[in-house]
């Protein structure tokens, strides 16, 4: 690295980060910069994030600062004080963040005290509920940034109501769709399917749950048990359990269905291949919503509210109530898969290179 040119230092630490990080690294390797990949290891877990490195074509992270799991403080806590190390040791002219998870907020925390500029990418998303803790690292990231990149207009919309200079506003597109177009035509749905015991003969949907709002506290749990083995009594379902609430669900009898196939997390591409291949898609998570949208498959987002609202108007998502679901899956396999949709402004694989444009400009970068 030439310490001539200017530092952009990235900062990846859990799953989702990793398919929105890897267009803008690749972008940006046309710029005059030098380019730091942290891992703080957030995800630490070989299904969790190594594998994604590879599949995605991501390089080995310059840095891994090893935090692991705790609780949101102490992961916090470990991530901040690892990166304060390292910015004082080679400080970066530029930190890119990415999403909503522990490390976004941990260090954007640290560039701005230490008076270094933050990127945001993804900026802007609201979800409108504090309950959750994703949402309080969007708010306090944005608030922080110097460079807010939005990924669609409710998002520019969102931060304009709540004062950022309109100068700091960007509106990029989805990264996360550039990676997701990069391997569409690539994705194996017959032999993922085959690979985790899925009979293809006959419709399947695919599920991720693991928000605390579904399974921490035990009534919850009971009734998301109740509704998921509802809608497993309708079509076979596949679930790549989160470790996170895994013996919960399994204590209330979530996996005692005969219906109801559970697999180990999956790779990027083992995942999305399953996911394209399905009738339906029943999930508590954000970036599921984002990939459904562009690949067709009807979303149902077992959630009371979205920070992505634009999957709703704009693609082929619904919310739907523990009590809803079943009557909304029914219908959803009564009509099958749409043959055209609509899609969001900018979800066109480009993302990468516009946020790159942005961030070279900032650093005086040619």
């Amino acid at each position: 690295m030439s310490p001539s040119l200017p530092l952009v230092v990235h900062i990846t630490g859990a799953r989702p980060n990793f398919p929105k990080a890897a267009p803008v690294l690749a972008a940006l390797e046309r710029y005059s910069v030098q380019q730091l990949l942290v891992h703080t290891g957030q995800h630490y877990d070989e299904r969790m994030s190594e594998v994604f490195f590879r599949q995605l074509g991501l390089p080995e992270p310059d840095v891994n600062l090893g935090v692991g799991s705790g609780t949101h403080g102490a992961q916090t806590a470990a991530t901040m004080v690892g990166l304060e190390e390292l910015f004082t040791g080679r400080r970066p002219d530029l930190v890119v963040v990415y999403g909503d998870v522990n490390s976004t907020v941990a260090a954007a925390l640290v560039a701005s005290k230490m008076g270094i500029p933050v990127a945001h990418v993804e900026a802007g998303l609201r979800s409108f509920d504090r309950t959750m803790p994703e949402e309080i690292n969007r708010v306090l990231t944005d608030r922080i940034s110097d460079l807010l990149l939005v990924t669609s207009v409710d998002a520019a919309a969102h931060l304009g109501r709540e004062g950022a200079d309109p100068d700091t506003i960007h509106f990029v597109g989805n990264p996360m769709i550039d990676t997701l177009l990069r391997h569409l035509q690539t994705l194996d749905p017959e032999g993922v399917a085959t690979q985790v015991g899925v009979d293809t003969s006959a419709p399947y949907v695919v599920a991720t749950l693991h928000r605390p709002g579904n399974v921490d506290d035990p009534a919850d749990v009971a009734e998301l048990v109740r509704s998921v083995h509802a809608v497993a009594d309708q079509v076979r379902i596949v679930i790549p359990l989160h470790p996170r609430g895994r013996q919960r669900l399994a204590d209330a009898g979530f996996l005692d269905h005969e219906n109801l196939l559970v697999v180990d997390p999956l790779g990027y591409v083992e995942f999305l291949s399953l996911v394209k291949g399905s009738a339906a898609v029943v999930t508590d998570s954000g970036g599921v919503q984002e990939e459904t949208t562009v690949m067709g498959v009807p979303c149902l987002t077992l959630r009371p509210n979205t920070e992505r609202p634009v999957t709703i108007t704009h693609g082929t998502n619904q919310l739907v109530t523990r009590q809803t679901l079943p009557g909304a899956v029914r219908t959803v396999l009564a009509a099958g898969r749409r043959s055209s949709w609509p899609v969001p402004p900018l979800w066109d694989g480009q993302a990468g290179p516009r946020i790159a444009d942005v961030l070279a400009r900032h650093v005086g970068a040619g």
